[in-house]
This record gives C-alpha cells, sequence and structure tokens, in this order.
C-alpha cells in the first residue's frame, strides 16, 4: 500500500517559518536566515557618523555584488572614508530603473547603556540588536538581499535595478544632495524606494495593525533662543541673568504643545487607524480628522499623543537640541543660547515658528532667531552647519502620488504579505534623504521593510536598538515580490 503524500504551499512554508522564528529562544548566527546573517555583518561595519567611514560598508558589499552580476560603483567623496556605493543590474532598457536607496551610516551609541556591544551584531532571542538594526541597515540589509536574490534568480528585467548605499544620510554636506549634483546618470530612475513608513504590530498579538507608506517627509527646521541679560563677575550676580532667563524661556516652551495640523495623508492615515482601532481609539481617530468639535479634538489630541509616533505625525514638533552659554567658571555671560529643532508640517514657513515662540516667551530680553548662519552647537562642524542650514531652506515639494506603478505594487504586495493590515499613504515624521529625488520630480517611497512593535519603535537611534529576525523574513518577501511587480519581464 502506497503511503499518502501530503504537499503544502509556499505560502505554508513561510508561515511554518515565521512561527519557529517567533517561537524560537535562541537563535544564533549560524542558525539566522541569510538576511539575518547579512544585517549582522554590515552591523559589525562601524559607520556612526560622525565620522561615518561608510567605505568600510561599500567595500564589503563590492565583491558581493559584482559576484551577483551587478555594475558597481564606489563615489569616493572629498571626506576620507566615506564613500556612495551603488550597484546596477542591468535589464533591457524597456523602462527607466526603479532605484532602492538605504543610507549606511548610523547615528552614535552610549556605549555603557547597551547590554550588548552595539557593533557586533548580536543575534539572539529572536532578533537582531545592534546600531542601526532599524535605522536603517536592516532597510539596507533587506534591500540588498531581495536585489542581489533577483539578480541570482536570472530572471529577466524590463527595467534596471539600481541599490544605493548613501553616505553622509544622518546629518552631513555629503549626502545624495551631493551626489545627484555630480553623479545624476548613475541614480536617475522612474521612482525610489527608501526608508520612511512604518509596517506596526500589535504589541500583544504581533498581528500586524497596518503598513504606512510614505509619500513625504516633515522638514527639519532651528531657531535659536537667545536670552541677553547683564555680564558681570560670578560673586556679584544680578537680577537680569542670562541663563536663568533661558531656563525661564524654555521651560514654557516645555509645557507647551503645538496644535493638530493634518494633511491629506496624515487624514487619510488617522482614518485607517480608526478603521483597524477598537473603542474609544476608533471614535478618538475619526474625531481628529474631523477636527469639527474643540472639545471632541483636544480629547482625541490627548489620548492619541499618548503614542510619541502619532503625537508627532499630527502636528509640527519643537526639541531643544543645544545648549550654549558661558565661557569661564567665574563670569556670568551676557547671553545664552538654546537650538530648538522642529519637525514640521510641509508648508510650515520659518517666520510662523518664529511669531509662535516669540509670543509663547513674551519676553523682550528673549530673541528668537533663524538659524541661517551658525547655529548654536560647538559639536557640528562648519560643513555639517551650512548643510543642516541648506536643508532648512528647501522648498516644498509635492507628495509622491498614489497613482505609480511602484505605489500600487507596494500596496498590494503589502496586503499579501500581511493581510490582516490596512496599506495606507503616510507623512513621514523625520527626514530622509528622498528630497534629491522628489525635488527632480522622481516620486519616492519610504516603508521601513520589517514589522516592528511600539516597543522596538523605542529603540531606534536608543539603546539595544533590535529587529526581529522573522520580521526581516517577510519584509524580504515582500520587497522581492514588489520588485518583481515592476522590474520584472512579464
Amino acid at each position: 500500500m502506497t503511503p499518502k503524500r501530503h504537499f503544502c504551499n509556499m505560502a505554508q512554508v513561510n508561515r511554518i517559518l515565521l512561527v519557529l522564528l517567533l517561537s524560537a529562544p535562541i537563535l544564533s548566527a549560524q542558525q539566522a536566515p541569510p538576511v539575518a546573517q547579512f544585517l549582522s555583518e554590515l552591523i559589525q561595519r562601524n559607520t556612526a557618523n560622525p565620522p561615518g567611514n561608510e567605505d568600510l560598508l561599500a567595500q564589503y558589499l563590492a565583491p558581493i555584488f559584482k559576484q551577483a552580476g551587478f555594475e558597481v560603483d564606489i563615489i569616493a567623496t572629498p571626506q576620507k572614508g566615506k564613500s556612495h556605493f551603488i550597484a546596477r543590474l542591468r535589464g533591457n532598457g524597456t523602462k527607466k530603473p526603479v532605484l532602492l536607496a538605504a543610507h549606511a551610516d548610523v547615528v552614535g551609541v552610549e556605549r555603557e547603556k547597551w547590554t550588548v556591544d552595539p557593533f557586533a551584531g548580536t543575534i539572539r532571542d529572536g532578533y537582531v540588536i545592534g546600531r542601526g538594526a532599524i535605522d536603517f541597515k536592516g532597510g539596507l540589509a533587506v534591500f540588498a538581499q531581495a536585489a542581489l536574490d533577483i539578480a541570482r534568480s536570472k530572471r529577466e528585467l524590463d527595467r534596471d535595478i539600481i541599490f544605493l548605499s548613501e553616505a553622509d544620510e544622518e546629518g552631513g554636506p555629503y549626502n545624495t544632495g551631493w551626489l545627484a549634483e555630480r553623479h545624476w546618470d548613475k541614480i536617475d530612475c522612474e521612482f525610489s524606494l527608501n526608508e520612511g513608513g512604518w509596517i506596526v504590530q500589535d504589541e500583544k498579538t504581533r498581528k500586524v495593525k497596518y503598513v504606512s507608506v510614505s509619500t513625504a517627509d516633515k522638514l527639519s527646521l532651528n531657531l535659536i533662543l537667545r536670552a541677553k541679560g547683564t555680564s558681570t563677575h560670578s560673586s556679584m550676580p544680578l537680577a537680569d541673568n542670562a541663563i536663568f532667563r533661558l531656563a525661564r524661556a524654555l521651560a514654557k516652551v516645555g509645557a507647551y504643545d503645538t496644535k493638530p495640523r493634518l494633511n491629506d495623508s496624515t487624514k487619510l492615515f488617522f482614518k485607517t487607524l480608526g478603521d483597524v482601532s477598537e473603542e474609544p481609539l476608533k471614535t478618538q481617530f475619526y474625531d481628529l480628522v474631523a477636527g469639527a468639535d474643540p472639545a471632541k479634538l483636544a480629547a482625541a489630541d490627548k489620548a492619541i499623543s499618548q503614542n510619541p509616533l502619532l503625537h508627532a505625525i499630527m502636528r509640527n514638533t519643537i526639541a531643544p537640541t543645544f545648549l550654549n552659554a558661558g565661557f569661564r567658571g567665574n563670569v556670568i555671560p551676557g547671553s545664552a543660547d538654546a537650538t530648538l529643532n522642529f519637525r514640521v508640517i510641509p508648508g510650515t514657513t520659518i517666520g510662523e515658528l518664529i511669531d509662535e515662540i516669540q509670543t509663547l516667551v513674551n519676553d523682550p530680553q528673549v530673541e528668537v532667531l533663524e538659524a541661517t548662519t551658525r547655529l548654536s552647537n560647538a559639536v557640528m562642524t562648519p560643513e555639517q552647519q551650512q548643510a543642516a542650514v541648506a536643508a532648512a531652506k528647501r522648498p516644498t515639494v509635492p507628495e509622491s502620488p498614489l497613482s505609480s506603478a511602484l505605489y500600487l505594487a507596494v500596496a498590494k504586495h503589502a496586503k499579501q504579505t500581511y493581510p490582516e493590515a490596512q496599506v495606507t499613504p503616510y507623512l513621514f515624521q523625520a527626514g530622509t534623504d528622498a528630497y534629491a529625488w522628489r525635488s527632480r520630480g522622481i516620486p519616492v517611497y519610504g516603508i521601513y521593510p520589517y514589522p516592528i512593535t511600539a516597543e522596538d519603535l523605542t529603540r531606534m537611534h536608543g539603546n539595544d536598538e533590535r529587529i526581529p529576525v522573522a520580521s526581516l523574513v517577510s519584509g524580504l518577501k515582500m520587497i522581492t515580490n514588489i520588485l518583481l511587480e515592476v522590474a520584472a519581464k512579464h
């Protein structure tokens, strides 16, 4: 008697793999899927910016992409050790290229506050842990692995696939703006994927609640709060102390919150959240979008703002980032500065911000100044200061459209990969290097291509930054299918 054979399709295999990955208490680097091992290797190349040293990643990636059949360029910048990496997989040229852009640099760390070496790429308890795991070496690993897998499959392509590992995204003059001015032909494309929107998991069920795809970024603007006083010997303090005056002004800013300000994308985003939420959040999201009743709007704002990400999306935000006062231990300085960093909804002017803060502080001895010539930041180099000022003066660019083949493919395969989730456009709460393309009329869509929880998100730019291995696996499947949808010959 012939035994019965049981078959399962690839969707069932993927589901089984994800369950096993989530349930595994410990996962060594040798046992981890290739995309997780790849991310671990990327994290081990320390590209904390400053100084960046992104060439470490470029030199690591070059032989891998060459062996897979890509044309490779390493674009050196004037700063030693800082390079952009570009790999192109040729198609038949029927259509313009699709670009995958991911930044190689990461922010620095407070090593003593980590439970593991932040640059060891530790794989433990179902996570890859290390600086950049979320922002954005995790995305770089997924994008790169997807492109490499497609190259190795020998699929015929109607368009080139360009992979870009960027330098200086975390604040510097040699970012994609610099690259686009000098080597535009190498990164010109029909549309691009970059960092941006989130795939958000429920903390308890681990089900994906929504997939947000960013079509625009908030702008970063800096103002200087400058308090004036009498400079004198510290043994004879006077009432008009500049530092105390600045402290009082900052206390007012700290107790203040800007009003909700939604655009078309954020209205659709919050409506989608209402559609997938339970009461009372469901009604609160709808009240926020409607904005008709001031009392309901205030209550909705208070409840929704318990989530720091959602609080940031719905308004202009204010964060003090640097203080600068004094030059000797026995001298009371005549002025004291604080740099305020604003992340603003596109369309907000710096004049509006100055008027808003000046009215709030309400002190004639405190000026609110545009940071046009020098940020009050002794850490930043003159080049970084100039880059920050230039970024603040960028004109607003239109949101990327929802009608492009790439957006439609992202929405389709996000839904197929995470069937329980809603897919929505989104205004990214921070900034990215997408401006180099959006300002030239090329649509850019942002996504962190892996499901994460709100708790995971708090670790981004923080301590013990991590990404679930299972999320890397499902994100790789999604990005690969998106690329095949828009690039492969059908």
